[in-house]
């Protein structure tokens, strides 16, 4: 019995071989549309997923987006995961000129899936722009600071002065005349601290009870 061609109604159809999970495969002769019957995939449209891009971006949570758009789960992240493979991991910064440059680092934990894996965001801020100058993202110790250290635009490990706090990963990697540890009391380092509260209030992701990095 020959099935129905979904495209253009036609039944002078004929098989064609067998999909992955050996489902049979058709290809109508009128259109040359090759076709599964009654397929089970569920295609989403462009407008569900511009739909989606403004609830990322409004930072809603990965839960709530499924619950209003229908997708599932698995896709949504895998969506998310593809997304975020595609934007540029370099910041671009207003230039500046190397006389009283000052940044403020500070990192943050939480952890994707169990406590056991733990990641670290690390962030550096221009104090005067309140710039985002620079980021790291992984381990907590001498990598993680190394690599935020390196993602610093050239003229800021030149010449900025780093106030950091006292975990040693900053003095394993930050030149000494470059950073100085100081306590919160200083307030030296209030903005970037205040940046990482922020961040945690208005993202749900960066909750430690259910921080998720993609």
């Amino acid at each position: 019995m020959s099935k129905q061609c979904p495209s253009c109604g036609s039944s002078h159809t004929v098989k064609n071989g067998t999909i992955h999970n050996k489902k049979q495969k058709y290809q109508c002769q009128t259109c040359k549309r090759q076709f599964v019957p009654n397929n089970s995939k569920v295609y989403i449209n462009n407008q569900t997923k511009e739909l989606i891009d403004k609830l990322l971006l409004e930072k809603i949570s990965l839960a709530g987006i499924i619950r209003v758009t229908g997708v599932s789960e698995k896709w949504l992240q895998n969506y998310v995961n593809r997304n975020f493979a595609e934007v540029s991991q370099s910041i671009k910064c207003t230039q500046k000129k190397p006389e009283k440059l000052t940044i403020e680092c500070d990192e943050m934990w939480s952890f994707v899936g169990s406590k056991n894996n733990k990641q670290w965001l690390w962030l550096a801020i221009d104090i005067e722009t309140k710039e985002i100058v620079a980021f790291s993202l992984g381990e907590r110790g001498e990598k993680g600071a190394n690599q935020l250290w390196n993602s610093l635009p050239g003229i800021y490990r030149q010449c900025a002065i780093c106030y950091t706090d006292f975990r040693s990963a900053y003095d394993m990697v930050f030149p000494d005349c470059r950073q100085l540890s100081v306590g919160k009391e200083t307030g030296l380092t209030a903005h970037i601290e205040r940046l990482n509260n922020t961040l945690r209030q208005r993202i749900s992701r960066l909750r430690l009870k259910n921080f998720i990095f993609f």
